[in-house]
């Protein structure tokens, strides 16, 4: 029986698989050498290959597109990127080539919008949805989009109350105000709660809009959202959160016409195991039948799908490189590679909601294998990472302590939130640097072009926030 890493990867996957291969014993990512990458900038480093984003956009909205056509479907479809997975300012311009539309989800978050049109990336006419609670400065500034023409931009009510908390702003619009409702719904039976806490409780949205929306004519309700967290899965569950929402949205598109709008938020995985498999054209195709089946049974039109990818659309472009420091062997069955920063601290959902992502050594693919566990150099005793996905046990290569290169690990598929969970440049558990951050892109011919993002975090930058400079 053959035991090397590359062994075990080939009979358990098969392998060389989409964005990973091996050049000269050495691991790739979308055909960028990472060998070349560490003996330029050192580890860490975190990286973002850019094009991957493009990739996904147009992924998704060709199937969506297809869908339409094969189902003679006669709303749009619509792609969003939703800001707060990756706030980056070159990860939103390169959704934006890709002529996608936006959502927000705070105050600051608007002001995002105000620089990528001074930058001459976005124009007045794109669509932007305003997810999130509404404080009164998130309020203030929609309105000040929609005064400055943004005209197509939505606000989505979370509760009741933000609908009377808008009504102050509303003066001096010149158009009506496009809003819409979240449909609150009810949480996974593994939930720790019922129902979410997002968006108006199923039962009280026809009577808030006959009591409330129809009165105020200053707003014109386009849109009715729903998202199921625990995302877009082919299960009992998903569907039937799915098929509720469609039922609330014939209900209110009888009465009020300018509804013309189903968003189904987000909620497409992406690839966390190099098994995964997860059919998104099926999926897209009974999305959109299921829409028009039922909205021709009721005898009304067919909304307009929007949706609202984050995780999806820039989860793959992104990779975290480390060495490892040291292997301690703690008893006869627990070995350690401890690497050079804290897991805590850069991939911060492996710890908090136990995330997993593809995990794979850039280097010694040909030496025997062997489980281990990985532990970050932070104190606390969290900083680990010791399963795949579906729970199994974590295989690498084994290495000698006097070998003359030391093993390279990479987390993959990690650029979706973990650096807005983190903090990026901010203060870091035990004071650990955030690493350094490089960007990777392709030009006219298609060549990789890499450049350094961000050097990695120094004593000062911490010392200055903390107050001691």
């Amino acid at each position: 029986m053959k035991n090397t890493y590359f062994d075990l990867i080939d009979q358990t996957y098969y392998f060389p698989q989409e964005g990973f291969d091996l050049r000269d014993g050495y691991l790739t990512f979308h055909g960028i050498s990472l060998k070349y990458l560490i003996e330029k900038y050192g580890t860490p480093f975190k990286l973002v290959y850019l094009p991957r984003i493009g990739e996904q956009v147009k992924r998704a909205r060709n199937l969506f597109n297809r869908a339409l056509r094969k189902n003679r479907y006669k709303g749009k479809y619509y792609y969003c990127y939703c800001t707060k997975c990756c706030h980056f300012s070159h990860v939103v311009k390169a959704a934006l080539k890709e002529d996608v539309h936006l959502e927000t989800s705070s105050a600051f978050d608007v002001d995002l919008i105000w620089k990528l049109l001074a930058d001459g990336v976005l124009k007045k006419n794109k669509i932007i949805i305003h997810n999130g609670y509404k404080t009164d400065e998130y309020l203030q500034k929609i309105i000040e989009l929609n005064q400055a023409g943004f005209y197509n931009s939505v606000l989505v009510l979370d509760s009741k109350s933000e609908l009377e908390r808008l009504k102050p702003h509303l003066d001096g619009l010149g158009k009506r105000l496009k809003i819409g409702l979240r449909m609150a719904i009810d949480e996974d039976p593994q939930s720790s709660y019922y129902t979410s806490r997002l968006g108006i409780r199923q039962s009280e949205v026809l009577d808030f809009c006959h009591e409330e929306i129809v009165k105020e004519e200053r707003v014109e309700l386009m849109m009715l959202h729903f998202f199921v967290d625990s995302g877009i899965k082919d299960n009992l569950y998903y569907w039937g959160e799915f098929q509720k929402a469609l039922g609330l949205y014939v209900t209110l598109k009888k009465e009020f016409h300018s509804l013309r709008a189903l968003n189904l938020g987000g909620g497409f995985p992406i690839r966390n195991n190099l098994a995964f498999k997860y059919d998104y054209e099926y999926m897209i195709n009974e999305i959109v039948e299921n829409i028009k089946q039922f909205c021709n049974e009721q005898d009304v039109d067919e909304p307009d799908i929007f949706t609202e990818f984050g995780k999806y659309t820039v989860g793959e472009s992104g990779a975290i490189i480390f060495s490892v420091l040291e292997q301690k062997q703690q008893n006869d069955a627990e070995l350690w590679y401890i690497i050079n920063n804290s897991l805590m601290n850069t991939i911060p959902d492996a710890w908090s909601i136990l995330e997993k992502f593809i995990l794979l050594p850039v280097n010694k693919w040909n030496n025997e294998y062997t489980r281990i566990n990985i532990g970050g150099i932070s104190c606390d005793h969290s900083d680990y990472y010791n399963s795949e996905d579906l729970n199994q046990q974590i295989h690498l290569p084994r290495y000698q302590d006097d070998d003359k290169e030391p093993l390279y690990l990479g987390f993959f598929h990690t650029g979706a939130y973990q650096d807005s969970i983190s903090g990026y440049g901010g203060i870091k558990h035990c004071l650990i640097p955030a690493p350094k951050q490089i960007i990777i892109d392709r030009d006219e011919k298609g060549n990789f072009v890499d450049h350094l993002y961000r050097q990695e975090q120094s004593v000062n930058d911490m010392l200055d926030i903390l107050g001691y400079s």
